[in-house]
């Protein structure tokens, strides 16, 4: 593995994926935030949440980043379509798995199941995270399609 080529690469996909997110976000395409939902996870103080919540997204793009290395390496090849595949198997893992059981591990956020309570205020993201917008898992599927296409355009094997 090409430690300095998995963090260069891994930084640079992280900031895709935020500012995809982000420029969704901003054109009102998805409500969800994941750095501030991130950051709620850490802190309670809604003001510093978005701040702390970059960091973790930065640090899970990283380890993400490896993971999707261990396996280019395992292929022997790196390639900007092969990034895209594995981004979007990642995305269907969020969409499926990973937005299901947030409220479950996110002390600030409320449940399908009970609603919001004095310290779970936080809007869960429903099936497909569509709670956050019709758009949102749109939203999810191309930030993390872009993610995977730059992590297998810089890194090299």
């Amino acid at each position: 593995m090409n430690l300095q080529g998995a963090l260069v690469s891994g930084f640079g996909a992280t900031v895709i994926l935020t500012s995809v997110g982000a420029a969704a976000q901003g054109l009102g395409l998805t409500r969800m935030d994941l750095p501030f939902i991130l950051g709620t996870m850490v802190t309670a103080d809604r003001d510093r949440a978005p701040l702390y919540g970059t960091a973790v997204h930065f640090v899970n793009g990283w380890i993400f980043a490896f993971l999707y290395i261990a396996l280019f390496d395992q292929l022997h090849a790196a390639q900007w379509w092969i990034g895209g595949a594995f981004g979007l198997v990642h995305a269907l893992f969020v969409l499926l798995l990973g937005l299901p059981v947030l409220p479950d591990l996110h002390p600030r956020m409320a449940s399908e199941r009970h609603g919001p309570t004095p310290t779970r205020l936080l809007q869960p993201p429903g099936f497909l995270g569509l709670h956050y917008g019709v758009r949102t898992p749109l939203v999810i599927v191309v930030a993390h399609v872009s993610y995977g296409i730059v992590l297998g355009a810089l890194y090299r094997v």
